[in-house]
Parts: C-alpha cells; sequence; structure tokens
C-alpha cells in the first residue's frame, strides 16, 4: 500500500566531521587501494568495471555514454557528446556557450551546452575513488549515481560543485536521495555541506565514497568529512560525471566564463569481499 511521507527525523545517525583549515591528505603508497584506506581494512578488492585512468585519446564506450541516454540535460543547458574529451590524461567535461538544435529549443533548452558521462552498467555497493578538479563556473560540476524504475528511484550525490558561483567557492555538497520507493511516492533527502580550505577549482582533490549495506560516507583528500545509515540505498545505481546548468541554486552561468571544462583523472572502484 502506497503511504505518504512521514515528518519523521531522517537525518538521525547523520553526522559531520568537520576537518582542520589545512587538511592534510594521508601518505599514498598503494595506488591499487583507497587514499583513505592505505592498509586495507575494509579488503577492498580492485572493480576494473568501474575504474578508468583516462589515459588514451576516446572514451571507453564498453564502459561509458558520451551523454545521459534518458535525459538530456537540465534547462537551460543541453547535454552535449561534443563536450566530451579524454585528453592529456584526464576526461574533460566543458560547458559553453552555444545555442540546441531547433527541436531542443523547443522543449526549452538554449545559450548554454553542458556534457554528461554515464556508465553503461551498474553498481551496489563499493568504495568509489574520483581525483578531479571541477570547473570554475556557476554550473555545476558533479559525480552521482542514480536509477530509477517504477519500484524505487535512488540517488546519491557523491559531490556538487559550483566552484565559481559567488558563495560557492569553497563548499563541497553531498546528498542522498529517495524520489520513490514503495511506502512513498514523495521525494525527500539528507545533504551535508563541507567548506573546503580554498577555492575548489583551484585544483585537483581526492572523493572518495564508501557505500555498504550498512553505511554512507563521504571523504575528502582521504578524511571522512560525512557518513550515515544506509536505510534506502539498496538498489544497483548507475555511475555518472556531469557538467549542468543550476540557476536556482548557483544561478545561470556567466557567458565570459565560459568555455570552462571539469576534469577528472581517475575513477577507481572497489567491492568487499563476498
Amino acid at each position: 500500500m502506497l503511504l505518504l511521507a512521514t515528518t519523521q527525523d531522517r537525518s538521525a545517525g547523520w553526522a559531520d566531521f568537520p576537518t582542520p583549515p589545512k587538511l592534510q591528505a594521508p601518505a599514498r603508497w598503494n595506488r591499487r587501494l583507497p587514499l583513505s584506506d592505505q592498509k586495507n581494512s575494509g579488503r577492498w578488492v580492485p572493480y576494473a568495471v568501474m575504474s578508468d585512468e583516462f589515459n588514451g585519446s576516446t572514451l571507453d564506450k564498453t564502459k561509458w555514454h558520451d551523454h545521459n541516454p534518458g535525459w538530456k540535460g537540465r534547462q537551460p543547458a543541453f547535454f552535449s557528446p561534443n563536450n566530451v574529451r579524454v585528453r592529456d590524461g584526464s576526461l574533460q567535461l566543458t560547458m559553453r556557450v552555444e545555442e540546441p538544435p531547433e527541436a531542443l529549443r523547443a522543449e526549452g533548452y538554449k545559450t548554454f551546452s553542458s556534457a554528461a558521462v554515464k556508465s553503461v552498467g551498474t553498481v551496489l555497493y563499493g568504495y568509489f575513488e574520483v581525483r578531479a578538479r571541477p570547473m570554475r563556473s556557476h554550473g555545476s560540476s558533479a559525480f552521482w549515481f542514480y536509477h530509477g524504475d517504477e519500484k524505487k528511484w535512488t540517488e546519491i550525490d557523491v559531490f556538487e560543485i559550483g566552484a565559481g558561483a559567488p558563495g560557492f567557492e569553497r563548499k563541497y555538497h553531498m546528498n542522498a536521495h529517495v524520489f520513490h520507493d514503495k511506502t512513498s511516492r514523495n521525494h525527500w533527502a539528507i545533504g551535508g555541506v563541507w567548506l573546503a580550505d580554498r577555492d575548489l577549482a583551484d585544483g585537483y582533490r581526492v572523493y572518495g565514497l564508501e557505500w555498504t549495506k550498512e553505511a554512507i560516507k563521504f571523504y575528502v583528500d582521504g578524511k571522512l568529512v560525512r557518513q550515515g545509515p544506509n536505510t534506502h540505498w539498496d538498489q544497483a545505481l548507475t555511475m555518472n560525471f556531469d557538467t549542468e546548468t543550476m540557476p536556482d541554486w548557483f544561478g545561470l552561468p556567466n557567458p565570459n566564463d565560459l568555455p570552462s571544462t571539469y576534469h577528472v583523472d581517475y575513477v577507481r572502484a572497489w567491492k568487499a569481499p563476498g
């Protein structure tokens, strides 16, 4: 039976871990392990299906779509495969001033194009780490997981960063959404913000998600910054990287700031044994 959402406090059990102004990343001596777990206490095993060093010159189509097959983009920007590149050792997703094709214009897209990369497959639980530099734009640079069907639609946003939007230059946004499930069709989310010691677009940082049956944990440069109980995120999800316009949050991009590019040096994934 479909139930209406209650007013329960869904943030129970979630905690933030502020870090010193000068966050000191742990030393990495084994690149085959997560930065936050170099002794491998989690017994992590590399998961090649969701890993990529982006060292070639083309996107690996066995792993990734150069667009989002189920979504044209967040208006007013439209996702364009032309804005997806693999070069100089990184995945590059660009936002630019560009008018859309007439068919998209009729749907409300205009002025800007953006980029999306979506995994071909899905994954349930694991440790996921990227080394990335967000673009310096009002647009969002994001790394996230989601899947939706008639029974359940959930999402985990490892980060959404508006690194060129005034007031957001140092804010690392994390979120976990439930859009609908067997008990409710009402969307709800649990979010958090970690404040960095410098502008996030100034350089690369390592961002991590530990997603298990019991908990969801977020890391920056190998340090735990937020965690909470896994109460709803138990379906296999796709992995996504994208740039989006978010006019109600970060404001519309300034055309003078574009083109601007979000760089992903690598994505590495691990699964726990069993």
